[in-house]
């Protein structure tokens, strides 16, 4: 298997630990808060910053895991545990958010007097802490899927705590204290949208489907028009990660080529991967008139 060499930016662990402190505080701070005010979106937002909790531990000891270096029982090291951490963790957004809806709509039918000078401070405390830790992790989660689930996590934390805000306002000035249901479901269906996506998105890496940005088709045409290539067939490509586009395939030549010059058509053909569809990982298997059905480009 040849590897072209890429950078690969390095996902810092140190910012998940500092998040995990920081919304195990605002969690404490908001089932106090909720329980004091009888406000049901404050508590719903308090689970959910539990659940980021769990979550952002998960994401960190998958993260610690893919940097496990291979072995002979594991070829691949850990480079997958983030997938798996992303695919759970956008799972629980949205069961989280179903059991928002429900507790919601249950408020709603027999609505509550909540004190809103308390939850107008505590989500004002919410949208600061679950901002910072959104910060802390924009840049990793804009390079890694487990990254970019824990990010979402913290930011639909953030963007729960201004709808409390905003609930808490109304209730305040306006006495609209069904506005706190409303605002729950609000930030449930938003927090179901977000699972949805994540979980499309881990499933194609873990399924080994092709990658959206790749054509195979228009693959093959840049290929075939390399000297010494007759036709690419056998094609399989696949993320194993965020970082590493691997592609295999056989390579019918169109001469009895030696192996050296195998080597110098096979880097060729890496220079066209890598710099025009971003495959970094490639094992191709070289034939010349090998009788074997080469008119599938695709195929077991």
């Amino acid at each position: 298997m040849s590897e072209v060499h890429i950078h690969k930016h390095e996902v810092k662990g140190r910012n998940l630990v500092y998040s995990i402190l920081l919304n195990l505080v605002i969690t404490l701070a908001q089932i106090i808060g909720g329980i004091l005010s009888g406000s049901l979106a404050l508590i719903s937002d308090a689970l959910h910053n539990f659940s980021d909790v769990l979550t952002l531990v998960f994401s960190l000891y998958a993260n610690k895991l893919s940097k496990r270096k291979a072995s002979l029982n594991h070829t691949f090291g850990y480079k997958r545990a983030e997938l798996i951490a992303a695919f759970v963790n956008a799972s629980t957004l949205i069961i989280v958010a179903l059991f928002l809806i429900y507790g919601a709509i249950e408020r709603f039918v027999e609505p509550k007097i909540i004190e809103s000078n308390l939850v107008i401070w505590l989500s004002l405390l919410g949208i600061i802490v679950n901002g910072f830790s959104a910060l802390l992790l924009k840049k990793d989660a804009e390079h890694n899927l487990n990254m970019k689930s824990a990010y979402f996590h913290l930011f639909t934390d953030m963007m729960a705590s201004v709808a409390v805000l905003i609930g808490g306002l109304l209730m305040k000035f306006f006495g609209w204290f069904w506005v706190d249901s409303v605002m729950t479901i609000l930030i449930a269906i938003y927090l179901i949208v977000v699972g949805i996506d994540l979980i499309k998105s881990s499933t194609k890496i873990l399924m080994l489907f092709t990658p959206d940005h790749i054509d195979i088709k228009a693959l093959v045409r840049e290929v075939h028009k390399i000297e010494g290539v007759n036709k690419l067939h056998h094609i399989h490509i696949w993320n194993l990660n965020d970082d590493e586009l691997h592609l295999e395939a056989h390579l019918d030549c169109s001469e009895d080529i030696k192996m050296s010059e195998f080597n110098v058509l096979l880097d060729k053909i890496e220079q066209v991967l890598f710099t025009q569809f971003h495959i970094n990982h490639i094992n191709i298997q070289p034939e010349y008139k090998k009788e074997d059905p080469k008119n599938f480009i695709v195929q077991d």
